[in-house]
């Protein structure tokens, strides 16, 4: 199902967030010349409220889009097939984080961000505390494996951890693709639910400029200079770097490996790409990304696979680009050279740690194992992890975006690689006459068949 309609269509929703934008950023530095607290508290009550409305979704969304992926690749053969799409997914998962995590590098050596060390930038008690809480709960690999296996099937809902959710619905999801016939009942029951969500979801992207202006208001009027002066190289470095990624490497694999126009991907993918810049969320923006991934002519079923496998696990803005940066502005912080295996442990840990990333403290997580992995002082980290938090809503916004884009292009390649991926729904206008109501196609509404 397609949330793309009227008010959501590419220019329109660009227009959109770019006002939100401005007017966000406007209303901010007005809350702070003037001091206004209640406008400082409307702000941030209207961005906290978005980002609530978008979480309920969440945890319900990963567990039913999975287990409804796992089963749609019933369609396009047997289970040697599902293995060797999921495989090849995965790899190209890995493929597409190395460079992005050498990007990060080199862009993290240019910038230089952190040098000099402090340089009168201080951390606020909140976020220092806060900080300091996040290194000794998320940095370590100890914790995050025995966070991967829940105590019960409830808890890990009921608490939302969302790597827990996602290991069960891989689980019962392959469960009921070895049971066949005998699962329908509960496959044809999670994908009701999973409609439910999408519909959910598709009400909230209408309110996302409105959500915008109160993230952004709320940042602006918090933090002031400190999201343009001091912080301003890394938060600078962190949107190169993420750019790069986004108009280079994805352009470069989508025109030669998958055989798709970079123009055609970013016509068609592009609502979506817009909308994980506003929500700040992949798992939020998955039906959109589910859909641009069959606007640009992948299968369906295999789109219905990977997108929600990428949502939880490819994060190349939050997890290969942002921890490599990060781990050099900390470094400079404490006045430390990383060394050539430090520099290698960052890109280990972007490759085979993306799975860690899962759900919306995906960048927190990944930051803490990077910096914990090759070796950098706790203290160190927590102070950089607490400036961090002031800018991070600006760097999430490239970072999600990053992220969507490269969920999109990975099923592209590889649906082009094994021949899924229909030319001719590819090569369609962009603003097709025969959408139904709600901007589906005919087409691409029709169930998959092998």
């Amino acid at each position: 199902m397609s949330f793309v309609r009227t008010y959501t269509r590419p220019r329109v929703f660009a227009a959109a967030v770019l006002g939100s934008l401005v007017v966000g950023a406007l209303l901010g530095v007005v809350a702070r010349q003037t001091e206004a607290g209640w406008l400082t508290d409307l702000l941030d009550q209207i961005g906290s409220i978005f980002t609530t409305l978008l979480q309920i979704a969440v945890i319900p969304l990963v567990f039913t889009a999975i287990v409804v992926g796992i089963n749609s690749l019933r369609g396009l053969g047997g289970g040697r097939t599902a293995a060797r799409l999921g495989g090849k997914t995965v790899l190209w998962f890995a493929i597409t984080s190395f460079i992005a995590s050498l990007i990060g590098i080199a862009v993290g050596r240019i910038f230089d961000p952190g040098s000099g060390g402090l340089g009168g930038v201080e951390a606020t008690a909140k976020n220092a505390d806060k900080a300091a809480k996040s290194v000794s709960s998320w940095g370590s690999w100890d914790a995050f494996v025995k966070g991967l296996l829940p105590e019960n099937f409830f808890k890990a809902f009921a608490d939302g951890e969302t790597l827990q959710v996602l290991f069960l619905a891989l689980v019962i999801g392959a469960a009921a693709y070895s049971l066949g016939d005998r699962a329908k009942p509960f496959v044809d029951f999670t994908t009701s639910v999973f409609e439910i969500i999408q519909r959910y979801l598709g009400w909230i992207v209408r309110l996302a400029p409105l959500g915008i202006i109160g993230l952004i208001g709320a940042a602006v009027s918090n933090y002031g200079d400190a999201l343009f002066r001091p912080l301003f190289s890394t938060t600078l470095a962190v949107y190169v770097g993420c750019l790069l990624v986004l108009f280079v490497v994805y352009p470069i694999l989508l025109q030669f490996v998958a055989k798709v126009s970079p123009l055609k991907f970013f016509a068609k993918a592009g609502t979506a790409i817009q909308f994980a810049f506003a929500s700040q969320s992949s798992a939020a923006t998955l039906p959109l990304t589910r859909q641009s991934a069959v606007n640009l002519g992948v299968q369906p079923a295999y789109a219905a696979f990977a997108t929600p496998l990428g949502s939880a696990t490819k994060m190349d803005g939050c997890a290969a680009v942002f921890p490599a940066i990060a781990a050099i502005f900390v470094a400079n912080l404490a006045g430390v050279s990383l060394n050539f295996w430090q520099y290698a442990g960052i890109v280990v840990v972007a490759v085979v740690g993306a799975l860690a990333t899962a759900g919306t403290t995906g960048w927190l997580t990944a930051f803490t194992l990077t910096t914990s992995f090759i070796g950098l002082d706790a203290k160190q980290v927590a102070i950089g992890l607490a400036l961090i938090y002031s800018v991070n809503p600006i760097m999430d916004m490239m970072r999600t975006a990053t992220n969507v884009a490269g969920q999109i292009t990975v099923p592209l390649i590889v649906a082009r690689g094994e021949g899924l991926l229909d030319d001719d729904v590819l090569n369609a206008p962009t603003d097709n006459p025969e959408h139904s109501d709600d901007g589906t196609t005919a087409r691409q509404a029709e169930p998959a068949h092998a």
